[in-house]
């Protein structure tokens, strides 16, 4: 059989759909607010008259292509593509600042591709029992996952650990609005129809990272300078090879972990990740001004979901995420059926997949490597060129999503609020993560606690919410024990002087 995978994997029209589907994945995914999710929906009209395998691995390679394309624009531009690449921004654009852009895509590119890899890896070997695994998460497992989740904000507020707070409670605030989902009362309305569905976190993350960005963009917008400076390098150096590869491994594996869990994404992963890692890291208060561990952290992650949310669907038929769910339609459209029988009665299908998503890592991989350059040429178009196409790609990106001018307007709002934020140097990834962990904290947390008729002790009732609770207290006490430290090694140095 393994003749056989090789053969449909390797076949001249399957390359071709490979290289079609991680090539328009990039496009898609470096264009704000064209997520993965959309840019797979878009081609899943493609693949009715396909094949199954060329159809799926089409599919496949736009999903891998645009979780990594938007790590582009998160480091050139400051402006994140996909929600997966909100991370990102925090250390990716520091390096552009520095005239080291080419260096940080090249690290961006390499531990996408080490996280893509092992979550193949694991989606190959490992499906069955992981997937055993995922069906034992119900609502007290998804309340200490969100609380977990949510616990990141203490390593992505640096030094501002009060106004990381305050930002992120703005962004659990925020997820409050909308029809409630357990009683269906209507909350924070005010009659307005497009509150009704609550606010998309995609315009408020547009806003926020890159309107706020152009409107600072605009006072010096004559000023020569700045992000033209010369591109000196497009690879990663030595230096940054050896902390990828003991980086990237871990967070694709925590990744593909998190992509298993139904409901969890790449964005989730991604800042997950990147709290870990700042808070396993020697120098933790180098992190938000450019460190590789700050790149490859998040992006090998949210790669690594990529495999991990396929895990499930493939075996389960349960979605690991929204793009899984548009590939349990592509596979019933091809007349099968998602499920334990997928691997007895089609596994050299199967199989084909696993291997053709390992083959589109690879595409991914070369294509962002050989065009690194061509992306860097961004950085060297004027301010006042680049600005005005930071506006109108901040504009289409939020009206793409629902083709309505309301969330263009939330956009806007969000980019005067995150123009002052930066004036004030409040951070405000942490209104993105409460915004994107808020909706799922709270639902959990009241459904566990009408399932146990309000018994709190239902949230350590498993070995799993234990694990968690062990994991919240870490990743709490990680970043007040290094603050501690650096302001004593900060008191010891004034000292001796």
């Amino acid at each position: 059989m393994a003749l056989e995978i090789l053969t449909n994997v390797f076949n001249i029209r399957v390359m071709f759909h490979i290289v079609l589907g991680v090539a328009s994945g990039m496009c898609i995914g470096c264009l704000p607010g064209l997520t993965a999710t959309m840019g797979v929906a878009l081609l899943l009209p493609l693949t009715f008259g396909m094949d199954a395998t060329p159809g799926l691995l089409l599919l496949l390679g736009v999903y891998v292509g645009a979780i990594y394309g938007g790590s582009i624009s998160a480091i050139l531009i400051r402006t994140p593509g996909t929600p997966a690449a909100a991370a990102t921004v925090l250390d990716g654009y520091e390096f552009a600042k520095r005239g080291e852009a080419g260096r940080a895509l090249g690290i961006s590119t390499l531990s996408s591709f080490i996280g893509g890899v092992i979550s193949c890896a694991i989606l190959a070997l490992l499906s069955p029992q992981l997937a055993k695994l995922a069906l034992r998460f119900s609502s007290p497992e998804f309340f200490m996952l969100a609380v977990f989740g949510l616990c990141v904000i203490a390593s992505v507020s640096g030094d501002n650990l009060a106004k990381g707070v305050l930002c992120g409670a703005l962004g659990i605030l925020l997820a409050c609005v909308g029809i409630d989902g357990i009683t269906g009362y209507m909350r924070f309305t005010y009659d307005n129809i497009n509150l009704l569905s609550g606010i998309n976190y995609i315009p408020v993350m547009i806003g926020l990272f890159a309107m706020s960005q152009a409107f600072d963009g605009v006072e010096n917008i004559y000023q020569k300078g700045g992000e033209s400076k010369k591109i000196d390098s497009a690879l990663p150096r030595r230096e940054d090879l050896r902390t990828i590869f003991k980086v990237a491994p871990w967070c694709g594996l925590l990744g593909t972990v998190i992509g298993i869990i139904p409901g969890a994404g790449a964005d989730i992963g991604a800042f997950v990740a990147y709290g870990q890692a700042k808070n396993l890291s020697k120098h933790p208060e180098k992190f938000g001004a450019g460190v590789v561990e700050g790149v490859a952290a998040p992006e090998s992650a949210n790669n690594g979901v990529t495999g991990g949310a396929l895990i499930p669907m493939l075996t389960l038929g349960v979605p690991g995420d929204a793009v899984a769910a548009i590939m349990i339609g592509a596979l019933t459209i091809q007349g099968l059926q998602p499920g334990p029988l997928l691997f007895k009665n089609n596994a050299e299908l199967v199989y084909s997949v696993f291997a053709g998503m390992f083959v589109a890592n690879c595409v991914m991989c070369l294509m962002g490597l050989s065009c690194i350059r061509i992306f860097t040429k961004v950085l060297s178009i004027p301010r006042a060129v680049l600005t005005p196409g930071i506006f109108l790609l901040c504009v289409v990106g939020s009206y793409a999503m629902a083709n309505n001018l309301f969330d263009v307007g939330v956009m806007l709002l969000f980019g005067v609020i995150g123009y002052f934020m930066n004036k004030a140097a409040i951070p405000s990834s942490p209104a993105v993560l409460g915004l994107i962990l808020g909706p799922m904290a709270e639902s959990h947390f009241r459904r566990a606690l009408l399932m146990a008729r309000g018994n709190y002790a239902t949230f350590l009732s498993t070995g799993i919410t234990w694990v968690f609770f062990a994991l919240i207290l870490v990743s709490l006490a990680v970043p007040l024990w290094q603050r501690r430290k650096s302001r004593r090694g900060g008191g010891h140095n004034a000292i001796r002087k």
